[in-house]
């Protein structure tokens, strides 16, 4: 499915888009895979604290993170989407938040299997995909070129709705941007190009093209972009 050439709705916290394709107030046991550090969730229990979460993470560093003193409600484990270690049938809600295209590509259909597994009959699942477009787009592949995995976890999600005897329904899709500042290029290097989960092979060549092409678009209040993001909502048959 390609993106729509409209310009997308700038949002700010996606809570609101999940809101607006979902009645949260009747979801019970929510589960994020790629959870990193949660904070849709602590914005989602906020407002809906019946709700029960639980968030994967595959990164170390930042699973030891969420696991010190983790909110009432929420509780984190340690793994990847193709082996999740929930029982089946436990979740009405799962989450994939800028996490499916990390998925490791042989795995993805393995993960979307253990994502119907662990759903409940009539259970939603949420994936919002970055687009490969935009400004900031062009300068993050000078360093890390994720073309082929967003494809193909586009395509894991068509392939999982279109097999023959397929389980899954597509019941929303929405295309939206999402702001992002840096206060200059050292605050990009640290949040974009040396994330805890990540190795990009870093060199001082490297390093420079991506700030010659980054330093264009800073100003004296720092650097301004959006992400443009594709949600599709899928639901389980029940």
């Amino acid at each position: 499915m390609t993106p729509s050439t409209a310009a997308p709705t700038l949002v700010n916290n996606e809570l609101s888009v999940m809101t607006g394709m979902l009645a949260l107030e009747r979801v019970r046991d929510i589960l994020e895979l790629g959870c990193g550090n949660a904070s849709l969730a602590h914005d989602a229990l906020a407002a809906y604290p019946s709700c029960r979460y639980t968030g994967m993470e595959v990164d170390e560093r930042q699973h030891a993170l969420n696991m010190v003193a983790p909110p009432d409600g929420m509780t984190f484990l340690a793994g990847g989407a193709q082996a999740i270690a929930l029982p089946s049938r436990s979740c009405d809600l799962v989450i994939m938040l800028k996490s499916l295209h990390h998925v490791p590509q042989p795995e993805m259909d393995q993960a979307l299997k253990e994502v119907a597994r662990v759903l409940r009959p009539g259970g939603h699942f949420y994936v919002s995909e970055p687009v490969f477009a935009g400004a900031l787009n062009e300068i993050v592949r000078l360093y890390n070129d994720e073309q082929v995995v967003r494809a193909a976890a586009q395509a894991a999600l068509d392939r999982a709705l279109s097999n023959q005897g397929s389980t899954w329904s597509q019941v929303a899709e929405r295309h939206f941007a999402m702001p992002v500042h840096f206060e200059d290029f050292n605050d990009f290097e640290r949040r974009m190009m040396r994330p805890t989960y990540a190795d990009h092979r870093l060199d001082d060549a490297k390093i420079e093209a991506v700030r010659g092409a980054f330093n264009p678009h800073c100003g004296s209040d720092g650097a301004d972009f959006t992400r443009p993001m594709h949600v599709r909502l899928l639901q389980l048959a029940g």
